[in-house]
Parts: C-alpha cells; sequence; structure tokens
C-alpha cells in the first residue's frame, strides 16, 4: 500500500503539470504582448520540464503509458542487478565485518548492562517478576527425582566417615566436659542407692556366709573361720559388709581421695585411647555399614524436601526478603561484576567478534532472501513508499523550474528582437 504522504506528493506533482497545461493552453490564443508571451513561454517549459521529468521518474519503475520504451522500466529490468549491488554495498560497505568489529571494541557492556539492571532493580515491576520467576523456578523443582540424588550423597558421607577419628573427636568432647567424674560420681550414686536397699543387704550376707562356708582351711585358720560363722548370722554378715561397701563408695566420692583421683586418671586414660581401640573401631565401622545398607530414608528425606519446598515458598510472600535477601545478594553480584567488567567486556567482545567472522555472510544472504521473496510490483511499491515522496517532489520542481527559466528564455527573446 503507498502511503498518505507519498499520495499528497504525488497529487501535488500531478496538479503542477496540469497547471501547466491549461496555462500553456490557455495562453496560447492571446500572444502579442511581453507580459502573455512571458507566461505562454513560462508555461510551455514548465509543461516541458514537468512531463520530462514525469518521463523520467516513471521510468525508473516502469514503462511510461505502459509503452515498451528502450532505457525505462529501470529497475524491473535491472533487478538482479541493483539488488545485488545493494547487498555487496550492505556486506561490504556499510556493516563491513572489520566496521563492526571495531565498532564493538568500543562498547562498554558492562557497564551498560549493569546501569540498566541497576536501574530496573528499583521498579516494582522488576522485583515482583523476580519473585515470581524464583517461585516457579521452586515450583519446578521434582522433588521425586532428585531425592535419590540427596539419599546417595547422605549415604556417601557417612560412608566416608572415619570412626577412628570420629571416636577421637568424641572422646576429646567427653574430656573437655568433665565425663570422667560425672560417670564415676554417676556409678558411685547408683551403687550407694543399690547398696542402701534392705534386700542388697541380705544378698550380701548370703553370698558372703556362701564364700565362707566353701572356704577350705586347716589348723587354726578352719576354727577361727567356724568362730566366726557361729557369732555372725546371714543378716550380721551382711551389714557389716554393706557397711563396709558404703565406708569405700564414700570415700571415693570426695574429692582430695587417692583413690579417686588413681580411678579418675585411669577412666580419662581409656577414654583418651578409645580411638585406638581396634576391635571397638571395626566394631563400630561394621555396625555402620550395617545400617546403612539397612537404612531406606527416600520417605523421610522426600517430606522433608517438600516441607523446606512449601517454607520457602512462604518465605518468599514475606516483604523483608526482597530488601533483606535478594537486593543485597544481586548488589554483591554487580560488585563482583563490576570488579571484572575488563575482562567480562573483552570475553563478549570476542564472542561477538567470532560471530560476526563466522555469520557475517548471512547478513547478504538475509536481505537477498527478503529482496527475493518480493515480486516486481510489491518492490516498486516498497521503494515508491519509501522514496516516492522526494521523486515526486522532482516533477515539481521540474515543472516550476521550467516555468521560471521559460519566463526568463521568452525575456530573452523578446529583449533580442527590440535590440
Amino acid at each position: 500500500m503507498m502511503s498518505t504522504k507519498t499520495k499528497s506528493s504525488k497529487k501535488i506533482a500531478l496538479y503542477s503539470l496540469i497547471i501547466m497545461g491549461i496555462g500553456f493552453i490557455a495562453t496560447t490564443p492571446f500572444q502579442g504582448s511581453l507580459w502573455l508571451n512571458l507566461l505562454h513561454g513560462g508555461f510551455e517549459a514548465g509543461l516541458v520540464g514537468g512531463l520530462a521529468d514525469w518521463f523520467a521518474v516513471t521510468a525508473l519503475f516502469r514503462h511510461p503509458l505502459g509503452l515498451p520504451i528502450p532505457h525505462t522500466a529501470l529497475l524491473p529490468n535491472n533487478r538482479k542487478r541493483m539488488t545485488n549491488g545493494l547487498v555487496s554495498m550492505l556486506k561490504n560497505d556499510w556493516l563491513s565485518k572489520e566496521s563492526i568489529q571495531e565498532k564493538v571494541k568500543h562498547i562498554p557492556f558492562t557497564e551498560k548492562l549493569i546501569a540498566l539492571f541497576v536501574k530496573q532493580m528499583q521498579t516494582d515491576t522488576f522485583r515482583k517478576g523476580m519473585i515470581k520467576l524464583i517461585k516457579q523456578m521452586i515450583r519446578y523443582i521434582e522433588i521425586e527425582k532428585i531425592t535419590p540424588f540427596i539419599k546417595n550423597q547422605i549415604v556417601s558421607t557417612l560412608s566416608n566417615i572415619e570412626m577412628s577419628k570420629l571416636l577421637q573427636l568424641v572422646s576429646s568432647q567427653l574430656l573437655n566436659e568433665q565425663f570422667d567424674k560425672k560417670a564415676l560420681d554417676h556409678i558411685l550414686n547408683k551403687v550407694e542407692t543399690w547398696l542402701r536397699e534392705e534386700q542388697t543387704r541380705y544378698r550380701l550376707g548370703t553370698v558372703s556366709m556362701n564364700v565362707l562356708n566353701n572356704i577350705q582351711a586347716d589348723g587354726m585358720l578352719a576354727f577361727a573361720l567356724k568362730t566366726i560363722q557361729s557369732l555372725l548370722n546371714e543378716e550380721k554378715l551382711g551389714n557389716i559388709v554393706q557397711n563396709l561397701l558404703l565406708s569405700v563408695i564414700k570415700s571415693l566420692q570426695r574429692e582430695e581421695e587417692p583413690n579417686r583421683e588413681a580411678l579418675i586418671l585411669y577412666i580419662r586414660k581409656e577414654i583418651r585411647s578409645i580411638n585406638e581401640n581396634k576391635e571397638l573401631v571395626e566394631g563400630i565401622e561394621k555396625w555402620k555399614n550395617q545400617l546403612l545398607a539397612k537404612w531406606d530414608p527416600d520417605q523421610l528425606i522426600a517430606e522433608s524436601l517438600h516441607q523446606i519446598q512449601q517454607n520457602a515458598l512462604v518465605f518468599l510472600e514475606n516483604k523483608e526478603f526482597i530488601d533483606t535477601y535478594l537486593l543485597p545478594l544481586m548488589n554483591h553480584i554487580l560488585d563482583n561484576i563490576k570488579e571484572n567488567k575488563i575482562t567480562i567486556d573483552d570475553w563478549i567482545q570476542k564472542q561477538i567478534t567470532v560471530f560476526v567472522e563466522n555469520n557475517h555472510s548471512q547478513i547478504g544472504n538475509l536481505v537477498q532472501e527478503n529482496l527475493d521473496k518480493l515480486d516486481n510490483e510489491t518492490l516498486i511499491d516498497m521503494m515508491e513508499n519509501n522514496v516516492g515522496k522526494d521523486l515526486q517532489w522532482i516533477r515539481v520542481n521540474g515543472a516550476v523550474c521550467g516555468f521560471i527559466i521559460g519566463i526568463f528564455l521568452t525575456g530573452v527573446q523578446a529583449l533580442s528582437r527590440l535590440l
């Protein structure tokens, strides 16, 4: 479709030609006076100039009046040569590889992108878009697919734990928390509680009496044992043993007691060397492997991941998320990009240079393909829409200039007759 401006200028060119023709016809019968002769000569020259420029402009696009006049319809007849010239000029002159690559070298891509990004970060549209994007990414996570991966990572991590080192850490922590003293006090308290029970006294008496009865002795020792057995019964003997043991427990509970210190040192030594106990380490290692082989945490992991996913979506709804977490993170990323902008710009420029180097011919091919898709009529209409306005004004200028030149020449002729 021809544009409104082109149609308007075409009408003006037509009107100028009509005016010149009407003026020429109207002044022809009334020649004689100088002023009419000047007007007649002007209209005549304007008509000739307008017709000549009409012919020239029309000949660019089609045959004037449909007549196959030689050297007319220049565009349709020379379409291939013109399009090849246009493609060549575009590819080799206007958009040559060297000009594109040279221009790219002076573009601060990182600076421009950062400035644009910082500006967009302040808008509500950008913030809402980022939240929406993050939510979509979280929702797109398929828990069932990543559950086996996480399980394998957990099992692999647990399998690679060296139990000797773990036991060493445990022993260090136990000593730091004075577990040796606490363990000893706990045992002594339990033993004391057990010793004070009524039935414990009878058990101790029974056991002690059985021991005395089973002792094989001769002479004075046998006489002494029989004397003790006749003087003591199980209850009395149990009471003696009970009090004796309670006395031992009480002494071990006192901080300054040497036996207590010796016992604590022994416990401490055993705790320190727990990681050197090969049987213990091997047993725990075997127990760990058996436990991991039977462990089936898939459902637990999946449920935990689903819960994390839901918690993350809820967390994104928090108004403080953007200002407290997202924007600081993005600013940190931008700061890192600024620090490496020279490297980033070089990389971008290199990629564009390589892309242009490999695909520069496609510019000409693309233009050529688009031009080849157009038939002659469409191509002519397109050119008339873009340059037709100026071409139509050539016709107007031809008529006006012809009119002025005609008046001048007629005046010169009249002056020469007078002389």
